[in-house]
């Protein structure tokens, strides 16, 4: 997602440190010390502008929630759209996810959520997708036991190719949906902005849901 840069994304995300994070490192061990109360605690890689995981801290008070963002306007805008609602569960991170295992101590998260991950389609990309298996031992560090991992995507070979990915690492398949929206399954979905986008094109969601074992 690229967004033309903002000149009040960086003022507003100084101003509200108690909601963003730019040097998340500080908190690896002690994230649940930012939220209300302890409570299991969630990560969407790629938050993009927010939508989904406001969503899912609105639905789920029982949960507290990190939304990571590498672009700092993107992740300004999911700022922005996060405080009207005044979430105690919701936490916002602007930073690599390249360099998870630095903001996260080993089991600190209950469940990575990757949604429409750049598919980097070409061979010679490989290693930059978010499934690949150097990524996953990465997650496999920072989830908890049996800690769980669901995808969404609009792209068959990104999820043809993750479903793969994860079998060979290991993982045990809880869920696959090869047409999200029109299963039971999207009775508790809570769409992305670029999901909305491709299902109103009428194309199918894929997802999948997995663990560790």
């Amino acid at each position: 997602m690229r967004v033309k840069h903002k000149k009040w994304a960086e003022p507003l995300m100084q101003a509200h440190p108690e909601m963003l994070v730019k040097e998340p490192a500080k908190y690896a061990g002690k994230w649940q010390e930012r939220f209300a109360k302890k409570q299991p605690l969630q990560l969407e890689l790629g938050m993009g502008k927010g939508q989904f995981i406001i969503g899912m801290a609105k639905a789920h008070p029982e949960i507290n929630f990190i939304g990571m963002e590498i672009q700092s306007t993107v992740a300004a805008i999911a700022l922005k759209k996060a405080l009207p609602e005044k979430l105690p569960n919701l936490q916002l991170i602007n930073a690599d996810g390249a360099e998870l295992t630095s903001f996260f101590k080993s089991g600190e998260i209950d469940k990575l959520y990757l949604n429409f991950s750049d598919p980097w389609p070409k061979s010679r990309h490989e290693k930059r997708r978010l499934t690949y298996k150097t990524f996953l031992h990465e997650y496999q560090e920072i989830l908890q036991d049996q800690g769980a991992i669901e995808l969404k995507t609009d792209n068959m070979g990104f999820f043809e190719y993750s479903i793969c990915s994860l079998n060979n690492c290991g993982l045990h398949f809880d869920g696959l949906w090869l047409d999200l929206h029109h299963s039971d399954e999207q009775a508790n979905n809570v769409e992305t902005e670029y999901e909305q986008k491709f299902a109103a094109k009428g194309q199918p969601i894929y997802k999948l849901a997995a663990h560790f074992a």
